[in-house]
């Protein structure tokens, strides 16, 4: 049996203790994620509350989130001996940047894949986690099964803790109508209703709650691009079509913007600095807009306010300054 003074002494060390963890927490929540690395080896329980969803939530409540763009982005590959040609296939990674710190970063590589992401993989974010999926593995060019059914260029979208994929093409180029939702937090996959038609090279985008799923090709008409989109009410699970919402013959990928009343444009249209192989990340009321003036052409940088009314050019360090595939925001 404890006596009275024992019980007070313990009820003290776990206040103490509960105390101690209170401002230890209060302390991560105000961290900056490029500083995480290092504070996960504080010890066993800041690796777990750093990569823990309770987290980010504390995060989101104290208002100490912000918007980062993460991209799929061509690594400086090794040049040959003029140092003039990059040797061997290109390599993608991810990079992370913080419009409010300017800061530039790179994610550590995924660990089945060390030397560079799977080529033409896609990302998509909710709830603070980052998931890559699909593309071609880049030492056999196979397609990756990582999902129910193997699909490349595929339309991606987060949303409340789920990831939506839809469109795209199979391991026989056959362009694709299903579509699927991946629970971040159980690691579970669910078939959803399929789209009017089949779309690939289609672009993915959560509008309010909406996902769209814009343009694309049927099989029978590789290259054709729709001018059609197709929205699913993300509370319903229904489809429905929105015709002549994109510039028919245009490829959407990466480069969807959306005006006042969701009316969609190309973002290479707004600035000739931009016009090829434009990528662009909304990040709340700016838009991190990546691209070239001419094929071949140095990658140009820009944050871009409203709807591409002012475009503001942005240093980028060398290491960061290779083409981007494509990005999605990242709520951290």
């Amino acid at each position: 049996m404890l006596t009275a003074n024992k019980k007070k002494k313990k009820k003290k060390k776990k206040k103490k203790k509960r105390e101690k963890m209170e401002i230890g927490l209060d302390c991560l929540i105000r961290f900056h994620y490029s500083t995480y690395r290092v504070a996960a080896r504080v010890c066993r329980r800041w690796q777990q509350l750093l990569q823990s969803r309770e987290l980010h939530y504390l995060r989101k409540q104290a208002g100490y989130t912000r918007k980062a763009a993460c991209l799929v982005q061509l690594l400086n590959n090794t040049s040959d001996s003029a140092g003039s040609k990059p040797v061997g296939p290109p390599t993608y990674g991810l990079t992370v940047f913080d419009p409010v710190s300017g800061i530039w970063d790179r994610i550590d590589p995924v660990p089945k894949y060390p030397y560079g992401l799977p080529l033409f993989c896609q990302i998509a974010s909710s709830e603070g986690k980052l998931v890559v999926m699909g593309g071609w593995d880049p030492s056999s060019y196979d397609p990756v099964r990582d999902m129910p059914e193997t699909r490349s260029f595929f339309a991606p979208g987060g949303f409340e803790g789920r990831i939506i994929v839809a469109g795209g093409h199979d391991e026989n180029k056959n362009a694709l109508s299903t579509a699927w939702e991946y629970d971040v937090d159980r690691d579970e996959w669910t078939e959803l209703a399929r789209m009017s038609q089949e779309r690939d090279e289609c672009q993915g985008m959560v509008i309010g709650s909406e996902f769209w799923v814009v343009s694309g090709y049927r099989t029978d008409n590789q290259g054709g691009f729709e001018g059609s989109a197709e929205l699913m009410d993300l509370r319903t699970g229904e489809w429905r079509r929105s015709e002549e919402a994109w510039k028919a013959s245009q490829c959407p990928r990466s480069c969807v913007g959306v005006g006042k009343e969701k009316k969609l444009f190309y973002w290479g249209d707004c600035d000739s600095a931009i016009r090829v192989g434009a990528c662009a990340v909304p990040l709340g009321e700016w838009t991190l807009v990546s691209g070239s003036a001419y094929q071949g052409g140095p990658q140009g940088f820009f944050l871009v306010e409203g709807h591409g009314e002012r475009f503001k050019r942005i240093d980028v360090p060398p290491q960061f300054s290779g083409f981007v595939q494509s990005g999605c925001s990242l709520d951290i």
